[in-house]
């Protein structure tokens, strides 16, 4: 794995507890991987409780902001799929920068979106992860 970007659906992931993330997520600290939270995702999940477990990953992740640039790529992106989802678009052209896989709770939307944006690696759905 080269690099890997988080989607909304991983952050919850991580925020209940499953084991599924936590497993995922410590091998990829021990390889470590370059993680990386688009602000849009952030924003989608971030409710200012204590969040403890998901402060726990955005501690260990770079966020990549939407600025004007990356806007407009994202819309662009939007405008070839037909879709109107800025958040998941802006997650794909974020993991495409770096050629990262992307977890996610929905893969079908993010591979739909995949088939536009070809530099994206692995799109790996967080529920068919082993629990270890």
């Amino acid at each position: 794995m080269a690099g890997l970007t988080l989607d909304t659906g991983a952050l919850i992931a991580a925020e209940r507890g499953e084991r599924r993330f936590w497993a995922f997520w410590k091998e990829a600290l021990r390889r470590e991987v370059e993680v990386t939270i688009p602000s849009p995702v952030l924003a989608q999940v971030w409710r200012g409780g204590r969040e403890a477990r998901l402060s726990m990953v955005i501690n260990g992740c770079r966020v990549e902001n939407l600025d004007s640039v990356s806007a407009k790529q994202t819309g662009l992106l939007c405008g070839r799929s037909g879709t109107s989802d800025v958040v998941d678009a802006f997650v794909m052209v974020s993991a495409s920068r770096r050629r990262d896989d992307v977890l996610t709770s929905d893969p079908k939307d993010l591979e739909r979106l995949a088939s536009f944006e070809s530099r994206v690696g692995k799109i790996i759905d967080v529920s068919r992860l082993r629990a270890e």
